[in-house]
């Protein structure tokens, strides 16, 4: 239920950031045959984005640990922005226009996840 939920929220913060805060770099081709309609599109690319971090996203952090512990936490961002582009690249309705808008959208997605995982734990 919580990994339902989380993916709900996701799929919500895909909405807003191809909408209002990245539009034009980050871009999601919504489904409006699909089962869900637009809606289901943006719910698919936040399971996609949920399960690509869940599995690969450990994988990376643990690889990536010297360069982590050297920059102090900031290469986390750099691990989070090829997290979206595995995402990208995985889904044929999600594109990513370069790797700062990865960098900005996997940041605003790292703090969005951090604070579901902080209200749905209550």
């Amino acid at each position: 239920m919580k990994f339902a939920l989380k993916v709900v929220i996701l799929g919500a913060a895909f909405y807003v950031l191809t909408k209002y805060v990245l539009n034009g770099h980050l871009d999601v081709v919504p489904n409006p045959n699909g089962p869900l309609g637009d809606a289901g599109t943006y719910l698919w690319i936040g399971l996609l984005f949920g399960v690509v971090n869940a599995i690969v996203g450990p994988v990376l952090r643990l690889l990536s640990l010297p360069f982590v512990v050297l920059t102090l936490g900031l290469f986390l961002l750099v691990v989070n922005a090829a997290l979206l582009g595995l995402t990208a690249a995985l889904s044929d309705r999600l594109t990513v226009d370069g790797f700062g808008t990865a960098l900005i959208g996997g940041l605003i997605l790292a703090v969005v996840g951090w604070a579901a995982d902080q209200l749905l734990d209550r």
